[in-house]
């Protein structure tokens, strides 16, 4: 199983940007697939979810009506559009996969991460 982010960069305040997160060794039927992200000097922050069952998908409030998660069955990738960032936003995000369906809990496996910087 790998995860392979991309994507992150430097954006402006109020900008967008696109995250993938690109799978191989298994796909996404059956795993919850889930975005997490730890800025500089704090905890890793659950961002979003998408259950397997039903494609239900779930937002921190944080940043519920801003980022938007897409899967692509078809090129086993997922993405996270980030929308009207802010500063706060700035962190490394990582793309994560559970060996369940139904919620994304952190335990299962992880990528490497890709570095979103706000600028104000």
């Amino acid at each position: 199983v790998q995860l392979v982010e991309s994507g992150g960069g430097l954006v402006q305040a109020g900008g967008s940007l696109r995250l993938s997160c690109a799978a191989s060794g298994f796909t996404f039927h059956g795993h919850a697939i889930g975005w997490f992200r730890q800025a500089p000097g704090k905890e890793r922050e659950w961002v979003s979810c998408i259950e397997s069952s039903a494609g239900a998908k779930y937002y921190a409030d944080s940043v519920q009506g801003r980022f938007t998660m897409s899967t692509d069955n078809a090129k086993n990738t997922v993405y996270l559009q980030l929308n009207s960032v802010k500063p706060e936003d700035t962190a490394v995000y990582y793309c994560t996969a559970e060996d369940v369906s139904t919620w994304c809990y952190g335990l299962g496996h992880w990528g490497k991460g890709t570095q979103v910087s706000v600028s104000s």
